[in-house]
């Protein structure tokens, strides 16, 4: 009878056996565990979720923050420009009477007028923290000005300002136009011919 069972057979028969001969202590008890691991699961997952939603939404406003900031700074800059633009209007009406009536007055208040002009116009850089200053005699300096060519005068420092070509500006430290001027060089053996 026992023989013609395979071997499938025979592990049943071990299988039963061996939960036929377990005490009842020893039987498996549903893991209980496994429900609370599910829960932390989801929980972990939840808050994964909206932590990836929080940074998402940081993202988009921090993004927001950046565009507005952009525009706002533009506007504030296109604001500052027609600001200086409508200070600079009177100058130039200033010098279109000075050129209407210039056929008509004498060359002396025609001058005075347009002297009159140039220094409303330094008045508007100037309040506008721009400024120049005057430089000849000065030491050269490579940061505020530009040299376009070398003289000699023996009356002046070596490497003095001889003579101011165009006239620099300045806001602050900030150089806006270095002044082109040319610079005395003591060394040269001859008087350029530029010098004085």
């Amino acid at each position: 009878m026992f023989a013609d069972w395979t071997d499938h057979d025979h592990e049943r028969i071990k299988f039963m056996k061996t939960e036929y001969e377990r005490p009842p202590s020893a039987k498996p008890e549903p893991d209980v565990t496994d429900g609370t691991a599910a829960a932390e699961s989801d929980a972990l997952l939840k808050d994964l979720a909206e932590q990836k939603d929080l940074h998402l939404r940081l993202a988009a406003d921090f993004e927001n923050f950046k565009k507005r900031s952009r525009q706002e700074s533009e506007a504030r800059a296109a604001a500052q420009k027609e600001s200086f633009i409508v200070e600079l209007l009177p100058v130039i009406d200033n010098l279109e009477r000075a050129l209407a009536a210039g056929a008509l007055r004498d060359p002396a208040q025609f001058h005075q007028g347009v002297e009159m002009t140039l220094k409303q116009l330094q008045q508007l850089l100037r309040r506008h923290g721009i400024e120049s200053e005057e430089i000849v005699g000065k030491p050269f300096d490579p940061h505020r000005h530009e040299a376009l060519s070398q003289g000699h005068d023996p009356a002046q420092p070596d490497q003095a300002v001889l003579e101011v070509l165009q006239r620099g500006y300045h806001k602050g430290a900030k150089v806006v136009r270095p002044a082109k001027v040319v610079v005395n060089d003591l060394t040269a053996a001859k008087p350029h011919p530029h010098g004085r």
